[in-house]
Parts: C-alpha cells; sequence; structure tokens
C-alpha cells in the first residue's frame, strides 16, 4: 500500500490536544462524542466546503484518555489549502469546543502518514498516593491510590518489561491483530508535588496495555506483590485476574516520534506489516 496523495490533494499533518473526559474516545461513533467526530464536522466547515474529510491518527485513544501530543493527518483540495490553509488553525479554534485543540497545521512532507510512519508514542499515568486524595484541580488527570507506593519497587519491575514481547496478557485481543510489540522505555519518577508519574514509550501499544501495565506495576508499588510478578504475568501471555485495567484519566498521550523525512514511507510500510516473536528452537 503506497502513502502517495492523490492528485490534486495536499496531506496536511495536525498537531493537537483535548481533554478526553467528556469525549467516548478518539474514533467517529455514530451516536457518540468522540474528537474524530469533532474535527471532522470542524473541518469542513471552517474551510467552507461541500465534501466531507477523513482524518488519521497516531493513537486511537479510548474513552476518557487525554492527548496532548496527539497527531492526525487530513488530505484536503489543493485548491483549497492553497486558499485557506493559512487560516485553519485560527479558524478551527473558533469552531472547535473547548476540550480539543490544533496547536499546529502544517502540510506533510512525502511519505507521511500519522499513524503508519509513526516509530514511538509516549504516554504518561499520573498517580497520586496522598492518604488525603489528590488535588481537586488535578482530579481529571491523576488517579488516586489509596496505599503509598513505592517508586524504587515499580521501576524495578518495569525493568524486567523492557523489549520487544508479547504483551497478550496485557491485551485486549483483537481477531487478527497481533500483540507484539517493542516496549522502549518504563520508568517511575516522583515528582516536585508529590505525584508518582509513569512514562510509557513503545513503537506501539494495544488495547488497554499501558493501563494494565501500570495496573500491575501498582500492586508491586504497594507491596501486594514481588518485582518479578508483571514479568510473570507477561510470560504466561494470559491475562491474571489480579491485574486490574486502571481507569482512563489518568493516561495521557503526551508525544509521538517520527524518523527523518526521507525515512517516512520506509517506515510506513515497514508498519504495515504483521510481526511475529522469532521462534527459540526446544532445548
Amino acid at each position: 500500500m503506497s502513502d502517495e496523495v492523490p492528485a490534486g490533494l495536499v496531506r496536511v499533518r495536525l498537531d493537537l490536544a483535548y481533554d478526553g473526559a467528556d469525549f467516548s474516545g478518539w474514533a467517529k461513533q455514530r451516536t457518540r462524542r468522540t474528537v474524530q467526530g469533532e474535527l471532522e464536522a470542524a473541518i469542513p466547515t471552517v474551510l467552507r466546503m461541500s465534501e466531507p474529510v477523513e482524518l488519521t491518527v497516531a493513537g486511537r485513544t479510548d474513552a476518557g484518555v487525554h492527548a496532548r501530543g496527539q497527531v492526525a493527518h487530513v488530505d484536503l483540495p489543493a485548491d483549497v489549502w492553497a486558499a485557506e490553509g493559512g487560516n485553519l488553525r485560527r479558524r478551527l479554534a473558533g469552531r472547535l469546543p473547548w476540550d480539543v485543540r490544533v496547536w499546529q497545521v502544517s502540510q506533510a512532507p512525502p511519505g507521511f502518514n500519522a499513524r503508519f510512519s509513526a516509530v514511538w508514542r509516549r504516554y504518561a499515568y499520573r498517580v497520586g498516593d496522598h492518604p488525603g486524595g489528590v488535588d481537586p484541580l488535578l482530579r481529571g488527570h491523576v488517579l488516586w491510590h489509596d496505599r503509598p507506593v513505592d517508586v524504587d519497587r515499580m521501576n524495578a519491575a518495569a525493568e524486567l518489561l523492557l523489549g520487544e514481547h508479547d504483551f497478550a496478557a496485557y491485551c485486549k485481543k483483537r481477531e487478527g491483530a497481533t500483540t507484539i510489540r517493542t516496549l522502549l522505555d518504563l520508568r517511575w519518577e516522583r515528582t516536585a508535588d508529590g505525584l508518582a508519574v509513569a512514562t510509557v514509550r513503545a513503537d506501539a501499544f494495544c488495547h488497554n496495555m499501558v493501563r494494565a501495565l501500570i495496573g500491575a506495576m501498582i500492586l508491586v508499588g504497594d507491596g501486594h506483590r514481588p518485582p518479578g510478578f508483571p514479568a510473570e504475568v507477561l510470560a504466561g501471555r494470559e491475562r491474571h485476574s489480579a491485574v486490574k485495567v486502571l481507569r482512563p484519566h489518568g493516561l495521557t498521550l503526551e508525544e509521538v516520534g517520527y524518523p527523518a523525512d526521507h525515512l517516512l514511507a520506509a517506515r510506513a510500510e515497514e508498519a504495515r506489516n504483521k510481526r511475529s516473536l522469532p521462534c527459540v528452537p526446544a532445548e
């Protein structure tokens, strides 16, 4: 499959952010409010287009998940882009609801695909364990845990999960979809305001993967399980009854990484190939 843009169209990159609290996720739905739905309604309106548009996104966030560094692309008629592209960001600011903002609008380089050209996505999950609860001004973005969590113990557990694995034990399975992913970075830090914040970066994520991983590590952090527990669950490749998928409001998509422009098309082609783990000879 080629990422060449059809004649007469221009591929436009959108860098955006949203508060996921009142959205039923990214993907457009007929009867529910979604980020994609809001954007696909706003863009033709502000550009005075009679034809609908369709966005492709770097990462389809679930209901209630936030984003600060989301990336999408849309193919627009070249004449519309030439005449109105310079005004698109300002016009969207006046048309979109308060909980979704488009920060940058630019013509994408050749070969760019917001989803398939990405080489990694970085999320943050924020946990508050103060015995009094979470700052009311942060309550929509921080999960409160009613027991103290030990960041060092969780980091010890995290190190055992890095690399390429089958994350079936931490994913909601989908027919025909692989659960093999490469976890590039997983670490916890305690911030100045007392939050325990996990940074999770991978080439891609499967459904519920981040929230399930964090759920397993919280069990380590509060002393319910040893540091090796999340890796044992991973090796089992089956969902574990003790591992809960945490609530979505603590999760934010922070950034999407792309290669140099001349590598965009090759990366998109590579990402479309279904992956498998190498066979390990029997002993």
